[in-house]
């Protein structure tokens, strides 16, 4: 897609490209985090236990909660990926930058666990 902003790149809107890129970020992201895989199929399970019992309010917020929980996981990764190729050495600075980071994905992994065991005790 052509940025306009910088004036470069190819002309037209491509979705299934971005769509594919999108996918192999996911795709990246499970397999080389481990924290990011686990919770997924943890919750993929659960979904289908919603999804088999027709709790469809309960399947809708287990997802937003997964999706926010990915997101900010997919976040801090790329966060701290990025201070690690700028400064390689330690750095209080940078220290600083990637704890607000994890603090953010705990933050959102609190909550992915709290509507996770209250769609689990739900279900038994």
């Amino acid at each position: 897609m052509r940025n306009k902003f910088l004036n470069t790149g190819q002309a037209g809107f491509r979705p299934l490209r971005k769509l594919k890129i999108c996918m192999s970020g996911l795709r990246y992201a499970v397999l080389a985090d481990f924290s990011v895989a686990y919770k997924i199929l943890l919750s993929c399970i659960l979904l289908a236990f919603c999804l088999a019992l027709h709790k469809w309010f309960d399947l809708l917020l287990l997802i937003v909660a997964t999706g926010v929980m990915v997101i900010s996981e997919i976040f801090n990764t790329t966060i701290e990926a990025i201070c690690d190729m700028i400064q390689p050495d330690e750095d209080p600075r940078i220290g600083i930058i990637k704890d607000i980071a994890a603090a953010a994905a705990g933050v959102s992994i609190l909550i992915w666990v709290i509507v996770f065991v209250f769609e689990v005790a739900s279900l038994l």
